[in-house]
């Protein structure tokens, strides 16, 4: 991503041209890796990684302001651009959560944002609004004084305009529709504010969980009538979609442009495979024979 960087690493990459380019088949789709176990040493080496996206989970990890801060700096400043960060916040009734403040600390850090559970067009306005600048993207964000200092870090990739104008086309805006009202809404909410949402993402976890089935996937007609109410939507919109590809089942990702494609906690599960083969497999230490009761 060393190409989408921007003047600083302080300010997000040109995450929303990335996902548009590789959408559109001018580069490779974006490679992401998740860190669920949201922590500033975990960050510092999957910014080593080589991937084009740390996905840092805020919505299920004990992970406050502060840290959440220092792993986006950790991941954009180690890679030295090369990785940039997307910061996943909380559902609606969490702290922090779709609320204006905690979009402001997760774009003021110079990530781009994933929200999760978007339900309605009213929850999506309210993103748009509290992530954007200027009331010309119906955007009510307020500028932090000391985060892009001037001279320092309020360098413009488009030098003709502000840097509040520049930061509003660099940081990318994914939205999550987790459940089956927010697959039948999508297409009103893409109608009301699709023009500044970058990508989205169905989580097919909560999304089965809230229609009363278990599992990442399944066969019930009903299920994959929303699956297939998704797809059409965002063809119709013209908007990427994203998603995960664990496994190197690689045909998962092909209609994608955005995927993740491992994780801490992913790793952590293989392992426990290891674990358990070891015990079946190591056998016990030959008893040893004791000579004159030694």
């Amino acid at each position: 991503m060393a190409a989408y960087r921007a003047p600083s690493l302080t300010q997000p990459h040109k995450a929303r041209q990335a996902i548009r380019d590789a959408y559109e088949g001018k580069i490779n789709p974006l490679i992401g890796y998740y860190c669920g176990v949201s922590s500033i040493p975990t960050g510092r080496v999957m910014a080593q990684m080589g991937a084009d996206v740390v996905w840092v989970d805020w919505e299920h990890s004990a992970c406050g302001v502060e840290t959440m801060t220092a792993i986006v700096h950790d991941i954009q400043f180690m890679s030295e651009g090369r990785t940039m960060a997307f910061v996943r916040l909380t559902t609606p009734d969490r702290i922090p959560g779709h609320d204006h403040a905690s979009i402001g600390y997760a774009l003021d850090a110079g990530a781009s944002i994933v929200i999760p559970q978007i339900d309605t067009v009213e929850q999506a306005q309210h993103v748009i609004a509290a992530a954007k600048f200027g009331p010309t993207r119906k955007g009510n964000r307020s500028a932090p004084p000391c985060r892009w200092l001037p001279g320092i870090g309020d360098m413009g990739i488009d030098p003709t305009r502000s840097i509040w104008e520049n930061v509003n086309d660099q940081a990318a805006i994914i939205i999550q529709i987790e459940s089956e009202e927010g697959a039948r809404n999508l297409d009103a909410i893409l109608t009301a504010v699709g023009d500044q949402i970058d990508a989205v993402w169905m989580g097919t976890l909560d999304m089965r969980v809230t229609m009363g089935y278990d599992g990442f996937w399944g066969p019930e007609p009903r299920f994959l009538e929303i699956v297939e109410l998704y797809q059409e939507t965002l063809k119709k919109h013209d908007i990427p979609n994203t998603g995960m590809c664990l496994g190197g089942d690689w045909a998962k990702g092909a209609n994608k442009a955005f995927v993740i494609v491992g994780g801490d906690a992913f790793a952590f599960l293989g392992d426990t495979a290891t674990i358990n083969s070891a015990r079946k497999n190591l056998a016990p230490l030959p008893t040893k024979v004791k000579i004159n009761g030694h």
